[in-house]
């Protein structure tokens, strides 16, 4: 334990985020960092209590008091190891993860956790500044080849582990870059896209090999894959959004949000973008409320919308933990959360039902049609039902419609293909083992265990590593994070 008093001592302190009138002007990250005095001070908080509920929280496993204890000790070198032991990208999970080992600190009981997700980050952006962070490259080769299919953080830790294993690992990706929703779903402001080619710069001297541009199942049909690679491991992602069925759906300029964001991402990559479909001086509606839709929002909002509108079809989440038992600590709550793009413009609105679209002469969208919620909700959890209430209609003026209403599974003419068997949700099915019903491939991420976190989706791939390696090699010694209660 680094203070005994430390949790005593030390308000909890972020670094400041750059103000919103400049933060708009780019697409740079918008925090900074604590000086290393003041993150040892964070660091000190830490109760390295008898029971580490963060680590409960945290699906990786992150050994957080012991790295917590190292920053504060100044001992930067073992606490990136540490860091590392479990987790393949803290520069990923520092930015992009909401931080549930947070929600499980014994510190956040009075709603002052420690600031796990900040020190995490720091401990990684100084390790690379170190120069500590290089190519672990395996001692032997195995002989062996497999193939990644997809290179989100799943496929990218999968493929990471199974190197270091000394196997010859090829990731195919069908974007033209690297990255999945890292590069082509997170906007910049959230995460620059020079971190995942950092990595990459590791992974390809630890003897990873890259194939953009190679759409499995059209350029590489299934049989080719497995004529060429000993194991594929499926790492797709759950890619498949969930659609609005309302009248006027099909009217210019109604989109899927990741028809929206990705194309943002490539301009900010230098490419050039026909027909972009771009915010600029148009009136945005955003359907959801989650953090796809928070990235439509910064971006609608740097990319100069008149007025930006997020509507969510459920109630209004409460301020804080419910009292009635649902959710009580340390589980996750569902609790109101406001994004930093939130900071930056926006109207938001809850238990709103979208009725329909309609448009001009040209096709289109021009107005909303949406009716209010009443809530029915259950003591002591259960279903809420929901009751539209009469007299309630309305129509808003729209310009730009931003579906970002979650995904339902991965997209299936690969599985199908290939003959991977399915889970009740239409994911791709997998044992234990992390295998599915095809001998020698296997499934991991979001495509097995559906949309979820970018934390989940680096366990599932380091998991997943492990099965693969005892299936070629009949034994692993990859390191493994069984989570409590199963996955």
């Amino acid at each position: 334990m680094g203070k005994i008093s430390g949790f005593l001592d030390y308000e909890r302190e972020l670094p400041h985020r750059r103000p919103v009138e400049e933060r708009l002007r780019d697409w740079r990250e918008l925090e900074g960092k604590l000086d290393q005095t003041d993150l040892r001070k964070q660091a000190a908080r830490c109760m390295n209590c008898g029971i580490p509920f963060c680590h409960k929280g945290c699906p990786l496993g992150n050994i957080i008091p012991d790295w917590n204890d190292l920053v504060y000790r100044g001992r930067w070198r073992e606490a990136i190891q540490s860091l590392h032991s479990t987790n393949t990208f803290p520069e990923c999970t520092g930015r992009g993860c909401p931080a549930p080992c947070e929600e499980a600190c014994v510190l956040n009981i009075p709603q002052t956790p420690v600031t796990i997700k900040q020190i995490e980050k720091q401990i990684v952006e100084h390790a690379f500044h170190e120069g500590w962070i290089v190519p672990e490259i395996a001692p032997r080769k195995t002989g062996k080849s497999v193939a990644v299919v997809g290179s989100g953080p799943a496929g990218l830790a999968c493929a990471q582990q199974l190197a270091r294993a000394g196997h010859a690992v090829t990731v195919l990706e069908r974007a033209d870059r690297i990255g999945g929703l890292l590069r082509y779903g997170i906007p910049d402001f959230k995460m620059e896209k020079h971190l995942i080619d950092r990595r990459m710069l590791q992974m390809e001297a630890e003897g990873v090999t890259f194939r953009p541009g190679v759409n499995v199942g059209v350029d590489l049909t299934s049989d080719e894959l497995r004529r060429e690679f000993d194991a594929v491991v499926l790492a797709t992602g759950s890619t498949q959004a969930r659609d609005l069925d309302v009248p006027g759906r099909d009217l210019g300029g109604v989109h899927f949000a990741m028809e929206f964001l990705p194309q943002a991402n490539r301009v900010g990559a230098g490419d050039r973008v026909v027909d972009q479909l771009v915010a600029t001086g148009k009136r945005v509606l955003i359907l959801g409320g989650g953090d796809t839709g928070s990235d439509c929002l910064g971006t609608s909002n740097r990319q100069g919308a008149v007025a930006v509108h997020q509507f969510e079809l459920l109630p209004r989440p409460a301020e804080g933990r419910r009292e009635d038992g649902v959710a009580p600590w340390p589980s996750w709550p569902m609790i109101l959360r406001s994004s930093s793009s939130h900071e930056e413009g926006v109207i938001r609105d809850w238990s709103i039902n979208t009725l329909g679209f309609s448009g001009d002469a040209h096709g289109r969208v021009r107005k909303l049609r949406a009716m209010r919620l009443e809530w029915d909700m259950p003591a002591g959890g259960g279903r809420p039902q929901m009751r539209e209430i009469a007299g309630s209609e309305f129509e808003m003026d729209v310009d730009l419609v931003l579906l970002a209403l979650g995904f339902v599974g991965p997209e299936k003419p690969l599985l199908h293909q290939l003959g991977v068997g399915l889970d009740p949700r239409g994911n791709a099915a997998a044992d234990e083992g992390w295998a599915t019903s095809v001998d020698g491939v296997f499934a991991c991420g979001d495509a097995r265990r559906g949309q979820s976190l970018v934390v989940w989706a680096i366990w599932e791939g380091r998991e997943a590593a492990r099965g693969v390696d005892r299936f070629l090699m009949g034994s692993t010694d990859l390191p493994s994070c069984p989570m409590p209660g199963g996955r």
